[in-house]
């Protein structure tokens, strides 16, 4: 019998004539070595976590709140890029760095003010957490559900909520000219948060809520097609109505963001004996600029984590954490330019997506230290580590989504002997676990 998370030999030579010139690797893979590996630096960054990482975390906030300062203090006195920038970048990073890595419990150890950096705490529970803590389109329940458990657990899989090949297979398949399917795609970079994310988002939760009390989903219904804006309109969607998602979940993000925060400003300059009409059409003008920009650069940083035609995708689900877990968060993901903590943060911190679906619980200062020691433990077992600008991974993302490229199918064969092997060393952890027990 050969090791649990080994291939013998003979069957690798026999197996490798399966695999692309590029797959030998898969045919050698250690997965139990390669998974110990991964469980013991994702372990031992997790202990070490501290007030460094609090420390870290503020620092980040005061960036955060910088450019809000600078964007709201200033969109009364003109339309100008200095206002649209500092907003696009403080939305942009409130969510994907401090709101992203809080619900995902990367400080719920280590930060000492558990009633708010908690991932059962922050932006949950009531609008006035949610204006205090993160206030953006998605509703911060719905997000969690959709990304920090359907996405994450079901990376690249047909139930990954975020599979950009399956959706956009409208776009992929649409019988038109290519630059049509460009101007889809660019009209998409500008307004997905608001036309996808956010009622998609709400989707999930919806679904998940439905599971939970173990009822049939609607008649018709495919869980894994996206809802959007246009669904909504359409009245395709059985979730919920449009005047719930506007109520719900957009509506407060609506009001305060391009209504209050503009009419502030009208007050301000007629108490002042300034022309506040004015100063109200600047503030607005500026927010919808920053919106625009905001939504590009969440695109950007965002939307191709996952995409290319030299990322895998996978047909059954697998248990968390297990070794075909660890892989398949490394073949499934890209990581971009990174080290210091300006580029990180123009980056969202999302430039360490390997690191972050490895171990999605830690801190943003954990990333950035485990990624050359992820590298390393990839050269190690011969696992592809793909890093690359950006821009780059931009390009190849618009292929996937126009259809002029394909994302990779894993080998079936070695996805269910992986599986498999999955289940091996499960079992001979549980043996384990009970000779200890009995002892």
């Amino acid at each position: 019998m050969c090791k649990p998370g080994t291939i013998n030999a003979a069957q690798a030579t026999d197996d490798a004539a399966l695999l692309a010139k590029d797959e030998g690797w898969i045919a050698n893979l250690d997965l139990e070595a390669f998974a110990r590996d991964i469980k013991q630096l994702g372990d031992t960054l997790e202990r070490n976590q501290g007030p460094a990482d609090v420390a870290h975390l503020n620092k980040m906030i005061r960036w955060a709140d910088i450019c809000a300062a600078v964007g709201l203090l200033s969109m009364w006195h003109s339309v100008n890029p200095i206002s649209i920038i500092a907003i696009s970048t403080w939305t942009c990073v409130r969510w994907t760095m401090i709101a992203h890595h809080t619900c995902h419990g990367g400080y719920d150890k280590c930060h000492p003010n558990k009633n708010r950096w908690n991932r059962f705490k922050f932006a949950v529970g009531s609008t006035w957490r949610r204006v205090n803590d993160w206030l953006d389109w998605m509703l911060p329940e719905a997000w969690n559900v959709e990304h920090n458990n359907r996405h994450h657990y079901c990376l690249s899989e047909i139930e990954d909520p975020d599979l950009v090949e399956n959706n956009l297979s409208d776009v992929r398949d649409l019988d038109a000219p290519m630059f049509i399917k460009y101007l889809i795609v660019i009209a998409g970079m500008f307004t997905w948060k608001w036309y996808y994310y956010s009622p998609n988002t709400y989707k999930e939760l919806k679904l998940a809520r439905l599971r939970r009390e173990g009822k049939p989903m609607p008649k018709g219904v495919t869980p894994s097609d996206a809802v959007t804006i246009r669904s909504l309109l359409e009245g395709a969607n059985p979730f919920y109505s449009m005047w719930e998602f506007l109520t719900v979940v957009i509506g407060p993000y609506i009001v305060i963001r391009f209504f209050i925060l503009p009419a502030i400003c009208m007050i301000v300059g007629d108490y002042l004996g300034m022309d506040g009409t004015q100063m109200f059409k600047n503030a607005c003008i500026n927010l919808v600029l920053a919106e625009a920009m905001t939504n590009f650069h969440g695109f950007v940083i965002v939307v191709t984590n996952h995409a290319g035609y030299d990322m895998y995708r996978f047909r059954d689900g697998c248990k968390p954490f297990s070794g075909t877990f660890y892989l398949r968060q490394i073949l499934a993901s890209v990581d971009f330019d990174m080290g210091t903590d300006s580029v990180d943060f123009l980056h969202g911190w999302l430039n360490y997506q390997i690191e972050h679906h490895l171990w999605p619980s830690l801190s943003m200062l954990s990333y950035q230290k485990s990624a050359p020691l992820v590298r390393d433990i990839c050269e190690k077992h011969g696992v592809p580590y793909i890093k690359e600008n950006v821009f780059v991974r931009l390009k190849k993302t618009v292929d996937i989504m126009t259809g002029r490229t394909s994302m990779r199918w894993f080998p079936e064969k070695y996805e269910r002997k992986f599986l498999e092997l999955d289940a091996e060393m499960d079992f001979k952890k549980k043996q384990m676990f009970s000779k200890q027990q009995l002892s």
